[in-house]
């Protein structure tokens, strides 16, 4: 009868670690803007809902659907949401807002905390 064992096999290699090349400035809120061409949507920081109002009234008789392509189409870095969350964020404009006075971490945030 032939020899029913079979050969060993090799470990795998270790994972190779990233290696962190950017170094972030503290003093800046967190922003999710992205290089020009994204494909997929981020949940928006508060400091990027903030940007997005302060534009909105500058200009109050673009539509909505014409902001979402304007911020899309930035070259410094563009903000990636839909019509719908735009409209999401207009109704809870004043939460929003009113969340800046409340947590001074709160520029940075995407959601409240909650403490229970």
């Amino acid at each position: 009868m032939p020899n029913m064992t079979r050969k060993p096999r090799e470990k795998p290699a270790p994972y190779k670690q990233r290696s962190e090349t950017v170094t972030k400035n503290k003093d800046v809120p967190a922003t999710s803007a992205k290089p020009h061409k994204v494909t997929t949507r981020k949940i928006l920081t508060l400091n990027d809902w903030l940007v997005v109002f302060a534009y909105i009234d500058t200009h109050p008789h673009q539509s909505q659907a014409e902001i979402v392509l304007h911020f899309e189409k930035e070259l410094t870095g563009a903000l990636a949401f839909s019509q719908s969350a735009l409209s999401r964020a207009l109704k809870r404009r004043p939460e929003l807002e009113a969340r800046i006075n409340s947590n001074p971490n709160a520029l940075s945030s995407k959601r409240p905390s909650v403490v229970s």
